[in-house]
């Protein structure tokens, strides 16, 4: 494990910590020196899982439970980020949920359901973050380079992911002299367990063939970015939205 000293004792709180793309940038952050805070929705094996994981490595974590919608729950989950380890620097809200339909055929009651967590929480959780990220900290959402590049289907989670990033940059303005930084990380089509169930091997060909560097994303590229981006070295990136897909758009 790389520890810096320049991140030494500084605490980076991760929603959606337990799997995928999140579980790997919890990962990075505690080889980078974080003390991290694993949040997660209801998997609570595959969040202790990643907390055993990060400590096998010589880490710190914490799993803490708490749905992203809910304004006591993520007031409670910064609460234990404060007490456990003295403080926030870093937040990484990566928690979300993915609906694919037509426009046309969209579940309405589904519709409600996807923004409660995908807008909503993003709200409270940003919400959060602004009150209690300490000086010289971050926050970083993340968004889908998917509102971009307009697949059929994906309808409702891009308008929910273009709210996420338009949310990101109001709040980075409103942020003016806090010395906190907040960006969005839009990955493009990334191998996770999520991304790859239910398609079939002429599907995530076409999809890794997309991009100019020929392949599909993985989740360490994503965690490069957000170590970089919570670094003092990305300190001055700020109120952007970076697409992290290798060239896809």
């Amino acid at each position: 494990m790389t520890t810096h000293s320049d991140t030494d004792r500084r605490v980076a709180l991760v929603t959606g910590g337990s799997r995928g793309i999140g579980r790997q940038i919890a990962q990075r952050l505690a080889a980078d020196g974080f003390a991290v805070v694993v949040g997660y929705a209801g998997d609570k094996d595959a969040a202790t899982d990643a907390v055993r994981t990060i400590e096998a490595a010589g880490g710190r974590a914490i799993a803490a439970r708490a749905d992203v919608a809910d304004e006591t729950e993520v007031s409670a989950l910064f609460d234990l980020a404060e007490t456990t380890y003295g403080g926030v620097d870093t937040v990484v809200h990566s928690a979300g949920r993915m609906l694919l339909s037509p426009v046309v055929d969209l579940d309405l009651a589904e519709l409600d359901a996807l923004y409660r967590t995908n807008i909503r929480g993003t709200f409270v959780v940003d919400q959060q973050a602004a009150r209690r990220l300490r000086p010289g900290g971050a926050l970083v959402n993340l968004s889908s380079s998917v509102v971009a590049l307009a697949f059929p289907g994906y309808g409702a989670y891009a308008a929910s992911k273009g709210a996420t990033e338009a949310l990101t940059l109001v709040l980075a303005r409103e942020l003016r002299g806090r010395d906190v930084t907040v960006n969005a990380v839009a990955p493009g089509p990334t191998a996770t367990d999520l991304f790859l169930d239910g398609k079939d091997e002429e599907t995530v060909a076409r999809l890794a063939a997309q991009p100019p560097l020929e392949r599909l994303g993985t989740p360490e590229d994503i965690a490069n970015v957000v170590s970089f981006l919570v670094s003092p070295a990305g300190h001055w990136i700020n109120g952007q939205v970076l697409r992290a897909n290798g060239g896809i758009i």
